[in-house]
C-alpha cells in the first residue's frame, strides 16, 4: 500500500481586527525579522488600478509594512509596479503611493518604464505560457521579498486575486523593443489561472501580508460587491494564504467556481500544489489565531478548508 507523508506544516497567521497600524507589527513579528538586518527587500503591492481599497492596497498597510521594516533595519526598501488597469504612474501617483515614497524614504519603480535589461526571460517549459514570459529582475535577484495582497474575486478569468494574482503585476506587459504582448496571451488563455501559479515558481517570498479587513466577494478586482471580514493574515506560503483566503471568500457569499469547487481543485491552487512550490493540500496548513476573537474564524475557515464538498 503506498504511503503519503505531509511535510511540516505551513503557519497562517490570522488575527481580527481592523486596525492596520498595529496589525501590521503583529504580524510581522511572526517572521525573523533580524534576518532581513541590512539586506534590501523588494515589495509587491496590489495598484493593478487606482480604485480605492479593497480594490488596491490600503495606503495605511503599506505604511506599517514600510516603517516596520524599516525599523527592522533593512538597508533598502524597493516597491515596483505594473499596473493592468491604467497607466502605472498614474496608479501610483493617485493612490499617495509617491508621496508616501518620498516621505518615508523608499524606491518606487514603474515597471512599464525600465529596460530590457531590469526583466529575467523564463523559458516556456514546463508551463502554458506559450513563448515563456519575463519577470522584473528586482524580484528574482532581492534577497528579501515581501507581497501584500487583498482579498477579492476576479471576473476576468483569474475567479480570485490574492497573492498568487498578485504576481501578474510583476511580469512585462511587453518588453522594450519587443511587439508580444504578454498580457494579451494571459488573458485569453483558457490556461489563464494555471499561467498565474507559474509565475509564482520563479521568485522566492519571504512573507505575504494579506489585507481581508474588508473584500469584494463578486465582481472584481476594481470593484465588486462589498463585505468585512475584519481579518488581517499573514504566511510564508503563498500557496496557503491563497487557500485560506479562497475559504473565506466561500464563507462570505463568493459564488461561481470559487463559491462551488472545493479549496484545492480551484485551478490556482492546484496548479500551484502541482508545481510544489508550496502546501499541496489542506492538510499541511496550521491557522494560527493571534487574539481571541479570531478562534471563531479559524474555526469556520478550517472547516469550509478541508472540505472536498462541491457545492451546486
Amino acid at each position: 500500500m503506498a504511503m503519503f507523508f505531509l511535510g511540516p506544516s505551513i503557519e497562517v497567521y490570522i488575527l481580527k481586527t481592523t486596525d492596520r497600524k498595529s496589525a501590521i507589527p503583529t504580524l510581522l513579528n511572526q517572521f525573523d525579522l533580524a534576518n532581513f538586518n541590512g539586506k534590501p527587500v523588494a515589495l509587491k503591492a496590489n495598484y493593478n488600478s487606482a480604485d480605492p481599497y479593497p480594490a488596491s492596497t490600503h495606503i495605511d498597510t503599506l505604511r506599517a509594512i514600510v516603517e516596520n521594516l524599516q525599523a527592522a533595519g533593512i538597508e533598502s526598501l524597493t516597491l515596483a509596479e505594473r499596473s493592468g488597469m491604467g497607466d502605472t504612474r498614474e496608479v501610483l501617483e493617485t493612490t499617495g503611493v509617491f508621496a508616501l515614497s518620498k516621505e518615508l524614504g523608499f524606491k518606487t519603480v514603474v515597471l512599464d518604464d525600465v529596460s530590457k535589461q531590469d526583466w529575467v526571460k523564463f523559458d516556456r517549459g514546463n508551463t502554458h505560457w506559450l513563448r515563456g514570459f519575463y519577470l522584473a529582475k528586482v524580484f528574482h535577484e532581492s534577497p528579501k521579498v515581501i507581497e501584500t495582497c487583498c482579498l477579492k474575486t476576479h471576473r476576468f478569468g483569474g475567479h480570485f486575486t490574492l497573492a498568487l494574482k498578485c504576481s501578474v503585476g510583476l511580469v512585462a506587459k511587453k518588453v522594450p523593443d519587443g511587439m508580444y504582448d504578454y498580457m494579451w496571451e494571459l488573458h485569453g488563455s483558457p490556461f489563464q489561472r494555471q499561467m498565474i501559479a507559474e509565475i509564482n515558481n520563479h521568485y522566492h517570498v519571504d512573507a505575504v501580508i494579506m489585507d481581508g479587513v474588508k473584500a469584494f466577494v463578486s465582481g472584481g478586482p476594481e470593484n465588486g460587491t462589498l463585505t468585512e471580514p475584519g481579518l488581517m493574515l499573514a504566511s510564508r506560503d503563498r500557496v496557503a494564504i491563497d487557500a485560506v483566503g479562497v475559504s473565506l471568500l466561500k464563507l462570505f457569499g463568493a459564488k461561481g467556481k470559487v463559491g462551488s469547487d472545493p479549496v484545492f481543485c480551484q485551478d490556482q491552487i492546484k496548479r500551484a500544489a502541482e508545481l510544489g512550490f508550496g502546501v499541496r493540500s489542506p492538510e499541511e496548513i496550521k491557522l494560527i489565531p493571534l487574539n481571541y476573537e479570531a478562534q471563531v474564524d479559524v474555526d469556520r475557515i478550517d472547516k469550509v478548508l478541508k472540505s472536498k464538498v462541491v457545492m451546486h
